[in-house]
Formats: C-alpha cells, structure tokens, sequence
C-alpha cells in the first residue's frame, strides 16, 4: 500500500513515461500479481516487480517496448546460460509483466483509481491485456459495479487481469503512550491509515505521532467512525478507561480487536464490559485477541508493536495461524483468580 502511495504521487508530478504490472506469474516468484513499477523519464523508478533482479533492465528497455503502445513481456527468472539476459538471479518462476506508456487514457484511468482507493474507495479494473492484433482494452469500476471508465475500443475475450483496489488498511489506537508510538511507526510503513485517539491532550498531539493520519484528544467517537474492515488496539494503560472502549468497541464488530495488557486484567475488563452490554462471554470473545500480538518472543514497546502489527496483518490477510485468542474458558479461569472489580461483583 504504500507502494502504491509512492506511485500515486510520483505520477501527479507529471514526469512519468510508463508503468509496469505484473498481471501473471507462474511458478516461483517474488511479487504477487498487482506488483508496480512506474518509470519516469529520466530513468528513474517507483515500486518494484520483482525482488530486485528485473527492474533495472525492464527500466533500461521500457522506452523501446512502448515505442507500438502497450505491450506485455514474459519475463523467466530462471537462470540459463544461453538466455539473453541473465535474470535468473532469484525465484525461478515466470513473470507477465504488462508495460504501457503513460500518456493513454487507460493508464490515467488506472492511475486515479489507484489514487481514490488511497483516499478510501474501493476500485475494480478490468484490463484486457494487448497482443499483436489487438491494443489493451481498460473498464474501471466503483464499489457498487458503476462504470467510471470505459475505453474507446471495446473487447470482451479471456486474456484479463481483473483486480480490485482495495484502501489502506485503518487502524485505531485507543492509547496516546509512549508504546503507541512505534505501532504507529510500523503500521505507516505498511501505508496504513492510522489513527491515535486519547482523551489525554497531553499526550494526544500531533508532534508525537507524526506517522498517523489523525490524532484526537477525545473521550468519545462518532457512532460510524469505525466500521467492520478496520482494527482496533486498546492501550490507555488505564483499567476504567481501556473497559469503556471496549464496551463501546464491541458494538463495532471490527475484524481485530485487542486490548494490551496481561491474560488476568483483559479478561477481567472483557467479563466486566459483556456485562455492561448485556452480551455473552462467547459473543464477546468474536474477533477479540488478548494479550495481543504473535508470541514471537522479545521485550519492550518495539517487540510488542512489530508482534501487534504482525498479528493485525495476518488477521486481515486471512493468513492467521495460532493466536492468544479470548475464550469464555479463558475468562472465567482468570475471574476464579481473583481482582474483579466492585461493578461486576454487583452485576452478578
């Protein structure tokens, strides 16, 4: 994403020539399909297609391929000693990489469906791929399937990259401490939208967290502010206050939400604000995690954001293995122990 962000604004300044998708790989590769590259005229480049091995030489013959329009190249990885070019420096898979000059209404079309997804908007392009008959054919939808850009010359056969744009991750933190600093730090690099939220006005300022996109010193938020896409982090470092996020958080429904602290005080705040909301422990656990972050090991604020920003991302990517997951067990196992507050001992 902040790839994409990168690209995005190198070609607003005007001086871009061409850019390079990889549409297609096949075997081992590096990159996924949806990787960029975008060149500028005077040779410089944005992004990368691959882990380091092809971008120079695709930079080095882009003037030259779009000379006819847009064109794909197939692209081995795999090193033979009669090829051309060397490129078998890496994976030893095969790379489609679709390389079109800038100055088309498709590539504008392409570029400012990459820009308003940045800001928020989820995007479907649908481009059909050039060959030596036919010229790339680009159709650009919104979220609800209306037509923003159609080009010109119509096709409709297979050979398609069909993808969506999706917008950056958002990540909450409920907690202006001197921990937050570097989840917000770890979560920017990723290009995620980052949001510091805290009553305290002290530590809510803009200066300590110039890597977000908001910071807000306030006690309470809009009922829509957070929607189901987004992740959320509870780190006040204060038991009243991390409880009354949660209970409000949890109406919410985020696809992560996680709460900083020992087994025995999240579990103690979890049980008190179910029963706040009039909720289940089972219900309240969905989609929570506690301790949060991967059991990767390591100490202090920087260990704990790369496991917290680690787990958010696994979680969104759907790649989430083990995790210290929220479980009515669990909750009631920490209660026995003892500690709970003087409002759950008169909600029972």
């Amino acid at each position: 994403m902040r790839e994409r962000r990168r690209i995005v604004e190198e070609w607003e300044k005007g001086d871009s020539s061409a850019l390079v998708t990889l549409v297609r790989t096949e075997g081992s590769s590096y990159r996924r399909a949806g990787a960029r590259l975008l060149i500028e005229q005077n040779g410089a480049s944005v992004g990368a297609i691959s882990g380091g091995c092809l971008e120079a030489e695709v930079v080095r013959r882009s003037r030259w391929t779009i000379r006819n329009g847009a064109t794909v190249e197939r692209i081995s990885t795999t090193f033979e000693d009669t090829s051309e070019i060397p490129y078998g420096l890496g994976c030893g898979g095969t790379l489609n990489l679709l390389i079109e000059p800038m100055n088309t209404p498709e590539a504008r079309a392409l570029l400012e469906a990459m820009r308003d997804s940045l800001n928020g908007s989820r995007r479907n392009v649908v481009t059909w791929l050039p060959d030596a008959k036919r010229p790339l054919c680009r159709i650009v939808f919104d979220d609800s399937g209306r037509t923003l850009f159609a080009s010109s010359d119509q096709r409709m056969d297979n050979d398609v990259f069909d993808e969506w744009l999706e917008p950056p991750q958002r990540l909450f933190l409920f907690g202006a401490g001197d921990d937050a600093q570097p989840m917000a730090e770890l979560a920017a690099l990723l290009g995620w939208r980052i949001t510091v939220i805290d009553g305290r006005s002290q530590l809510a300022r803009r200066e300590r967290f110039p890597a977000a996109d908001e910071v807000l010193a306030v006690d309470t938020l809009e009922e829509n502010m957070i929607g189901h896409e987004d992740a959320v982090i509870l780190m006040t470092h204060s038991y009243e206050q991390d409880r009354a996020w949660l209970t409000a958080m949890l109406s919410h429904q985020p696809r992560y939400l996680g709460i900083l602290g020992s087994r025995h005080r999240s579990s103690l705040i979890v049980s008190e604000a179910a029963a706040m909301r009039g909720w289940t422990l089972d219900r309240a656990c969905q989609n929570l995690f506690a301790p949060i972050g991967l059991d990767i090991g390591g100490d202090g604020a920087e260990a704990i954001a790369l496991a917290a920003i680690a787990e958010i991302q696994a979680c969104c990517e759907g790649k989430l293995g083990y995790s210290r997951r929220m479980t009515p067990a669990m909750i009631m196992e920490q209660i026995a122990l003892g500690g709970s507050s003087l409002y759950l001992q008169c909600a029972r």
